[in-house]
């Protein structure tokens, strides 16, 4: 195996390629000093129970503690979680993550009981104490969510129970990622030629995207039959997930986890529950794109390892990093200099861990800490790992401005809308890159990417979404989630989605046992509606300029100083109606026709 093919060490990727955690702390000692000081402010916080309502002044004083030691518990997590990502393997890391969530849980046992306090709070007294204290006018939005929280919120002492437990609640997702980032190996996949080349799971993606037939199938194959081989622990933990969201909504009194679950953002479930329906009413055009890509591919028999390779041999080409950011940068001229502005600093200050090294955590995020946002990347020098990067750097302008404009309490936006800057970042690129070809194949090659989108973001995830709301539905009536109901359940939906065309295995019956997301408690619907207003904004940024530019600003800089139906609408898109998510799947339509057309010449 040559030197190129082999994954680096960490200590062999430039420096400048690397994210600069000094930012935040500049050094682990000075982590562990912080973790001291912070672990003594919260310990001050149980000394306020049953004061809250003796005065404006203990209320003002009791607030303002308690959001800074959230703020700096969060700092001190972000930044374990930060080192530990890098390469997974190390205990020091694990180590100082392990007790940042030790914090956290501390944190939130600590102040379990100001919520059933400041319930008791009437608003009378309310209203008294804002006149008494102007500075509590911060809160009065903070006090509105919270009453309306009211029938869900218990005693005292159950809500301590339920916070304690919160450490336990997460021991599922955290045994999941140390298992498939630490511990899961592969054998090598073998290329067409015959070339052994390492599989991980951060290279698994890209080699199902590669145009050598054999490489797709045999990273497939090792993929799933090495998994297939931790398909009861793996099942275990997500039954364990789905207890653990049943206990927590019972507990609190909702209906359902996935009631439970959006309205923790404040998000109606009709809108989970159209999204599913909307896109199951147009199952029939990704049926046509399954069978137009295996047209094109020429294939007598379509697998689920040929759903990544590019429809348009031989169109590829090595985009390396500092191409990619010169060119995300030119794509994002629309959303103007002040936006564009954000994106170089992210670039000049390194907030980016580019590469990828043995250990290192597999895909790509972005993390709010205090000091600015940081972006962990996997680059492969492709098209695909631009449009990651696009996509990163839309959630770290969004966190960027809320966190410039908005009180630390309304700094921090809700899921659902998480996904619409990072979208809408890709759609602009995109649309950059369409409008500056005028070579039929390479533009055939980027219509592809552009139903691979719609594909991955709208039609998969609501899939994942549906397989969620399935599990959700299996663990209330008492079915223990097992392999090989979860296999059953998870093969009867890819071919469902697929459709005739797509020959659906064994192998991806598993693949629920590889998603992450399925542990992020009905996270990932919002992939499928953030697409959705995503495309509607950046279409009415491209048509009406600045003034719909000056709308999505405003739309970042909100945090959660609004309902995120409502930030949305001052943006211009309204999520509360299944019309954004038909007009991108009937965009979806036309992009199929225009490649059907441009293929025939």
């Amino acid at each position: 195996m040559s030197d190129a093919k082999k994954i680096p060490q960490r200590s062999e990727i430039p420096v400048e390629y690397t994210w600069n955690t000094a930012d935040i702390f500049p050094s682990d000692q000075a982590w562990e000093e912080e973790f001291a000081q912070v672990q003594a402010l919260v310990r001050t916080l149980p000394s306020y129970q049953g004061r809250l309502g003796e005065s404006a002044d203990t209320l003002y004083e009791y607030l303002t503690r308690s959001v800074e030691a959230g703020d700096r518990a969060s700092n001190l997590h972000r930044y374990a979680s930060l080192r530990q990502d890098e390469d997974t393997r190390v205990g020091q890391y694990q180590a100082m993550a392990g007790k940042g969530i030790s914090l956290y849980v501390e944190l939130t046992s600590s102040t379990a009981f100001d919520t059933p306090e400041l319930l008791k709070l009437s608003p009378e007294t309310l209203e008294r104490f804002y006149a008494e204290k102007p500075e509590l006018e911060l809160y009065r939005r903070y006090f509105t969510v919270l009453q309306d929280r009211k029938e869900h919120t218990l005693s005292d002492k159950e809500e301590k129970l339920l916070a304690a437990a919160g450490e336990m609640a997460q021991a599922p997702y955290e045994t999941f990622s140390k298992f498939t980032s630490a511990d899961l190996t592969f054998p090598d996949a073998v290329d067409g030629n015959g070339n052994r080349l390492p599989l991980s799971n951060a290279s698994f993606v890209p080699y199902e995207m590669s145009e050598d037939r054999a490489l797709r199938r045999s990273a497939y194959e090792l993929y799933y039959d090495t998994l297939g081989q931790f398909k009861n622990t793996t099942a275990a933990l997500l039954n364990a997930e789905a207890k653990g969201r049943s206990f927590a909504s019972t507990a609190r009194k909702y209906d359902s986890p996935l009631i439970a679950a959006v309205s923790a953002n404040r998000v109606p479930p009709e809108v989970y529950h159209s999204l599913v329906d909307t896109v199951n009413a147009n199952l029939d055009k990704m049926h046509r794109y399954v069978r137009l890509r295996k047209k094109l591919l020429g294939l007598d028999e379509l697998h689920m390892y040929d759903i990544y390779a590019p429809m348009v041999a031989g169109a590829s080409k090595t985009i390396s990093f500092e191409e990619a950011k010169a060119t995300v940068y030119d794509a994002l001229a629309p959303m103007g200099d002040a936006y564009r502005a954000i994106i170089q600093e992210g670039f000049d200050h390194r907030w980016i861990d580019v590469y990828e090294n043995v250990g290192k955590r597999s895909g790509g995020y972005m993390s709010d800490v205090a000091v600015h946002p940081y972006i962990l990347l996997n680059h492969k020098d492709d098209l695909d790992s631009m449009f990651t990067l696009a996509h990163e750097m839309g959630h770290a302008v969004h966190s960027y401005l809320s966190a410039k404009t908005q009180p630390s309490i309304y700094k921090d936006y809700v899921i659902f809308v998480a996904e619409v800057a990072s979208t809408c970042n890709e759609a602009l690129l995109m649309e950059h890159l369409l409008a500056n070809t005028t070579d039929k194949k390479e533009r055939a090659w980027l219509l592809n990417h552009f139903l691979e989108q719609f594909k991955g973001s709208l039609y998969r995830q609501t899939m994942f979404a549906e397989f969620e709301l399935r599990m959700g539905e299996l663990n209330a009536q008492g079915a223990p989630l097992t392999a090989e109901l979860l296999c059953a359940e998870y093969k009867a939906l890819n071919a469902k989605y697929f459709g005739p065309d797509m020959v659906t295995d064994d192998r991806i019956a598993l693949e629920w046992a590889r998603i992450p997301h399925f542990y992020y408690n009905y996270y990932v619907y919002q992939y499928a509606t953030g697409y959705s207003a995503a495309i509607a904004l950046s279409r009415r940024i491209l048509k009406q300029g600045e003034s719909a530019v000056q709308d999505m600003l405003g739309f970042l800089s909100g945090g959660s100083s609004k309902d995120p139906i409502d930030l949305l609408r001052g943006a211009g898109v309204d999520m509360a109606s299944p019309q954004p998510i038909q007009d991108a799947l009937d965009l979806f339509g036309t992009l199929l026709d225009e490649m059907e057309s441009l293929m025939e010449q």
